[in-house]
C-alpha cells in the first residue's frame, strides 16, 4: 500500500487519540445541593463545604468544580421544588444533602423519604450521578422518630445504587469546639474535619463518574 493511501488511516488514528485526550481532560462539574450545612452558614464562601472539598480534591489531582447550591433553612420539600433549575445542564454529579431541617421541624419521615426519592429519580432521569449525604435524627426527637427517619438514606442508596456517606456531620455533631455558637452548624475547623472524612467517598464517586458508571 502506498504512503498516500495510509495517510487517511494515520489521520484517523491521530484524531481518535486527540479526541480521547480531550475527553479525559474534561473538567467534572459537580453541584453541592443542600441546606445551611452545604451553604456554609456564617462562613466565608471559601470556607463552605463545596469550596473546601473542591480544593481537597484538586490537591489529589482531580479536575473538578463543585458549585454551591446550598440554601439555609431548606427542607426536602424546598429542595424538591428547586432541584430542576438549581442543577444546570452539564452537571455530572450531585452531592445531595438534605433532611436535617425536616428532622428539626418534626416533619414526618415518610414525607422526607418521598421528597428525597423524587429528587434522586429526577437527577437519575437526567443522567446525573448522585452521592447521597446521610443525616441522623436529633436525639430529642425520640426513638420512634429516629427508627423511621434514619433508615431513609441507606434505603434510598440501596434502591438506586447510589454512593452513600452515612452521616454528613460525622465527627462534628457532638463536638462543641467544631461548631458555631449556635451549637448546630460547623465552624471552619468543623468543615475541615467533615471534608477530611468525606474525601475518600468523594474520590470513589468521582472515579465512578469518570468511568460513566
Amino acid at each position: 500500500m502506498a504512503l498516500k493511501d495510509l495517510l487517511p488511516v494515520f489521520f484517523g488514528v491521530a484524531m481518535t487519540i486527540a479526541l480521547s485526550a480531550v475527553a479525559r481532560a474534561e473538567t467534572i462539574s459537580l453541584v453541592g445541593f443542600g441546606d445551611s450545612l452545604m451553604a456554609g452558614y456564617q462562613l466565608a464562601p471559601d470556607d463552605a463545604f463545596p469550596a473546601r472539598l473542591e480544593q481537597a480534591l484538586r490537591e489529589k489531582g482531580f479536575d473538578v468544580t463543585i458549585a454551591n447550591a446550598g440554601v439555609s433553612g431548606d427542607t426536602t420539600a424546598g429542595g424538591l421544588a428547586r432541584i430542576d433549575w438549581s442543577v444546570p445542564d452539564g452537571t455530572k454529579g450531585v452531592i445531595l444533602e438534605l433532611g436535617a431541617n425536616d428532622a428539626l421541624r418534626g416533619i414526618a419521615p415518610e414525607e422526607t423519604r418521598k421528597n428525597l426519592d423524587a429528587m434522586v429519580a429526577r437527577l437519575k432521569q437526567r443522567g446525573i450521578a448522585v452521592l447521597l449525604a446521610g443525616m441522623l435524627a436529633p436525639p430529642n426527637m425520640g426513638g420512634d422518630y429516629a427508627a423511621r427517619f434514619n433508615p431513609i438514606y441507606p434505603d434510598l442508596a440501596k434502591k438506586y445504587d447510589l454512593a452513600l456517606y452515612p452521616f454528613f456531620l460525622d465527627g462534628v455533631a457532638t463536638e462543641a469546639g467544631l461548631k458555631l455558637e449556635d451549637g448546630m452548624h460547623p465552624n471552619s475547623d468543623g468543615i475541615g474535619l467533615m471534608v477530611e472524612r468525606f474525601l475518600p467517598t468523594a474520590e470513589q464517586f468521582i472515579a465512578a463518574v469518570q468511568k460513566g458508571e
